[in-house]
């Protein structure tokens, strides 16, 4: 089977609060392949583009989240196959090209991640997930040539189309954090899911929305949150009393004591936990009470 068209490939970026980034995730955007920037929550002014690219921009009224993002992006995209970038990603030059050809060379595949470098080089490679037993996580750096894996990393995710809309997209119960992991295990009861080790990315991981202790409190709250809903979903045993020591944990580190971001995500995660608890509490006891004599 020959490979497709760089065309037919969109590339979706859900931005928040990301102008300083997006510039540089266009320009190595190969020219054929359309670009769909979600404006989530309308942080973006999108004033640096340049002007001769294929882009069109989804705007979103209110944040919805990544999963909802991607999923408002997809709802636009024309094309065969979807590549969901983070922000803070780049594409290496051929970065398309070997995804493309991955998809022709392994057609039982459905979803692909690219070999994803940090910026000093090392190797990110999503070899596990909360949602998977731990006798299927995988060793640590990347695999030495194309593998099947049992999860995919959403900040560069290749996936047919038709086959993210035939599940759903994401979860838009999911805010953010664990959406990939949910996704690439639904995806993965309809065909195979392989790393594709000559497509090569650099992901600035954490930088697409900012660093400040706010936007750390902000992440962990969701994180927490999603840890504890995703694992019920996925029937991963004690989601919401893990979580709740995870945070406890996280507040109890001296690293805390020198650093306001590091204590904004630790009172964020455990608060995340707990209001995620109190409010399935909450929605159980009507049901406790509709059901008494």
């Amino acid at each position: 089977m020959t490979a497709l068209p760089l065309s037919a490939v969109t590339v979706v970026s859900v931005c928040y609060k990301s102008d300083r980034l997006i510039r540089d995730l266009v320009t190595a955007i190969p020219e054929q392949t359309p670009i769909i920037l979600v404006d989530n929550g309308q942080t973006n002014t999108f004033a640096d583009l340049p002007a001769d690219r294929n882009v069109e921009i989804v705007k979103l009224a209110n944040n919805l989240g990544f999963g909802r993002g991607c999923n408002a992006g997809a709802d636009v995209a024309q094309t065969p196959w979807i590549l969901f970038l983070n922000p803070d990603a780049r594409l290496n030059p051929g970065a398309i090209e070997a995804l493309l050809e991955a998809a022709a060379q392994y057609p039982s595949a459905i979803a692909f991640n690219p070999r994803i470098f940090h910026e000093d080089g090392s190797a990110y490679f999503k070899r596990r997930s909360w949602l998977l037993p731990r006798q299927l996580y995988m060793k640590k750096g990347w695999p030495s040539e194309d593998a099947l894996v049992p999860v995919l990393s959403g900040a560069a995710l290749f996936v047919a189309k038709k086959s993210f809309d035939y599940i759903g997209g994401f979860d838009p119960n999911i805010f953010m954090y664990h959406e990939d992991d949910d996704l690439s295990l639904r995806l993965a009861a309809l065909g195979e899911l392989r790393f594709v080790r000559n497509s090569t990315i650099v992901h600035s991981a954490g930088h697409s929305s900012g660093r400040s202790p706010e936007i750390a409190w902000f992440k962990a709250y969701h994180m927490a949150q999603s840890r504890i809903y995703a694992g019920q979903k996925h029937h991963r045993p004690f989601a919401k009393t893990s979580t709740l020591l995870q945070g406890c944990l996280l507040l109890l580190s001296p690293l805390v004591l020198f650093s306001a971001r590091r204590r904004a995500k630790a009172l964020g995660f455990l608060q995340g936990a707990l209001a995620k608890i109190r409010s399935e509490l909450s929605n159980a006891e009507p049901l406790r009470s509709h059901k008494e004599p």
